[in-house]
């Protein structure tokens, strides 16, 4: 019940920010001079995978970087779309054991976001909100012991574990979710600027099959990204 009620939340919140980004720049009031900015960012990731049944884990450290499209009215708020790649997947949490597994999943993926910023001409402050759509490239499993064996490995703990998730194929390499973050811009020149953004992604869609007889109800990746950037106002 609580993760038929926590999807079917998602993805209402899901539909209202891709209505807010699609509505936001029309009511635009059209007589502020527009910008059209190119860019590149790139950082890392923390990533964790929301599994039911609960899976033990750690952060999994990755990379992140992408091209940048921004459009904004010159005044509160624009548009921005990017095209690029993140790691995200999961470590999983041994405690006290030896035993080493993670398992890294690269998507390219492309977010469109709502651009609200506020600030001086020199600095601002900005968030951005909206849908994000991934495909998954590569599934990189890291592992010191036979993680399709797990129970006969030296020191594995077996207390009340899962550990299908570890040998299971991706059922699902396109995902879709939420993306949000917080940052902050410099301007080096009117024409040229720096960007720290923390960004935090959920995703709505399954990475396993997740019918009533499944392994998983839910397997979400979750995300937390921190990139540093450079714009550049073509116009």
């Amino acid at each position: 019940m609580n993760s038929l009620f926590s999807t079917k939340s998602f993805k209402a919140i899901a539909a209202l920010v891709l209505a807010l980004t699609i509505s936001l720049p029309v009511c635009a009031q059209t007589h502020y001079k527009p910008h059209l900015s190119i860019g590149v960012k790139g950082g890392m990731t923390m990533s964790k995978m929301s599994f039911s049944p609960s899976v033990k884990q750690s952060f999994s450290n990755g990379s992140a970087g992408a091209v940048t499209f921004r459009y904004t009215e010159e005044k509160l708020f624009g548009l921005i779309a990017e095209l690029g790649w993140a790691q995200r997947g999961w470590k999983e949490n041994f405690e006290d054991s030896p035993c080493q597994y993670s398992r890294s999943l690269t998507y390219i993926k492309l977010p469109i976001l709502t651009h609200i910023y506020f600030g001086s001409p020199r600095f601002k402050c900005f968030v951005n909100l909206g849908p994000e759509f991934d495909y998954m490239i590569a599934d990189n499993i890291s592992s010191n012991f036979d993680y399709r064996n797990p129970f006969e490995a030296d020191g594995f703990p077996t207390k009340a574990r899962m550990t299908e998730q570890m040998s299971m194929d991706i059922k699902n390499k396109f995902d879709y979710g939420i993306t949000g973050g917080i940052g902050i811009e410099f301007y080096l020149t009117p024409r040229n600027s720096l960007t720290l953004e923390g960004r935090y992604y959920f995703g709505l869609g399954n990475i396993y099959p997740a019918a009533k007889a499944d392994t998983f109800s839910a397997s979400r990746n979750t995300s937390i990204e921190i990139t540093l950037g450079y714009n550049f106002r073509l116009k």
